[in-house]
């Protein structure tokens, strides 16, 4: 009796907690993943190690172009900001970094790429900078 009840708890939390789909049910959940990248990702905030600036921003791709959105903040005067991308496009990796002092937004996009990561530093380009994360 003890088994019988125990299969039937464990059969029904499976169909509760969806570890038992049905093919048609697994596939509209891919299909609503898939759709939900395609819209863009938000992402950060991203602070240097100090914690003294930090960035977030959004990821999205459009057709064959990814496109990313940025802000950036620190206090306004003294030592400057930096965000860093790194990128994968086209079968090499590439980065650039832009400055930033005070409250800040920028853009860019590229054809071809196939992953994006980003951290934020302060006090200098490579001066007290955060984990680096991966936004697309």
């Amino acid at each position: 009796m003890r088994k019988t009840l125990a299969i039937a708890a464990l059969a029904g939390s499976m169909a509760v907690t969806g570890l038992a789909l049905s093919p048609v049910a697994a596939q509209a959940a891919t299909a609503t993943t898939a759709a939900t990248t395609s819209t863009g990702t938000s992402w950060g905030k991203f602070f240097s190690s100090d914690r003294k600036a930090y960035t977030f921003g959004k990821t999205w791709k459009s057709g064959h172009v990814v496109h990313t959105k940025w802000y950036s903040v620190d206090k306004v005067g003294g030592k400057k900001g930096w965000v860093w991308f790194e990128f994968y496009q086209n079968g090499s990796w590439h980065k650039f970094n832009r400055s930033f002092d005070g409250k800040v937004v920028g853009s860019w996009s590229g054809k071809g790429i196939k992953k994006v990561y980003t951290f934020t530093c302060w006090a200098g380009k490579f001066d007290n900078c955060g984990r680096k994360y991966r936004i697309y």
